[in-house]
């Protein structure tokens, strides 16, 4: 097998998981690692929203993201990677749903997809994000039916529901 495309595969899934751990980070609300998946001096352009040094970025969301009841869920779908050496670029789609305080007061659910667009780096044998151009697709806003499969679930009250950083049960190690 040839070294250098052995060298990419791997160079693909470190930044396919620097991808996922951005997005759980948004999730559960963990500052740090989100903190962590840009490099020092990385600029963030947010669809609109936000321009700026990442970390900027970063501050500007830590509220939102650690509120306690705040509830999103990211997922990441159709990543493509293209390695050259110690640089890469990434565009992933992205699906978001979050459950947010709507302007009339009220809770309300929202749907959205999105592309981000990534100039990644490996320094320090460390991928990160150098800048990232998020691009809006489309969005669905809902009222909010929270059923838990029609009822299906029994005592919705029993259920392990997800937490923000640090008591998620992500963060307690293992209990095998």
């Amino acid at each position: 097998m040839d070294p250098t495309a052995l060298d990419t595969l791997v160079a693909k899934q470190d930044i396919h998981d620097l991808l996922v751990r951005y997005l759980r980070a948004i999730d559960r609300g963990d500052v740090a690692t989100l903190a962590a998946c840009y490099l020092p001096g990385a600029t963030e352009d947010h669809g609109g929203l936000f321009a700026g040094p990442a970390s900027d970025y970063v501050a500007s969301v830590e509220r939102t993201i650690t509120h306690p009841k705040a509830v999103s869920t990211h997922a990441l779908t159709n990543v493509l990677v293209d390695v050259d050496g110690d640089t890469a670029r990434a565009e992933s789609y992205v699906l978001a749903f979050a459950r947010v305080r709507r302007p009339d007061g009220r809770i309300g659910d929202t749907l959205t997809s999105a592309r981000m667009i990534d100039d990644l780096e490996r320094v320090d044998g460390r991928w990160g994000i150098r800048h990232r151009a998020l691009r809006w697709d489309w969005n669905h806003d809902m009222e909010p039916s929270e059923g838990w499969v029609f009822g299906l679930l029994g005592d919705v009250e029993a259920l392990s529901r997800s937490e923000k950083y640090p008591t998620d049960v992500l963060y307690q190690g293992s209990r095998a």
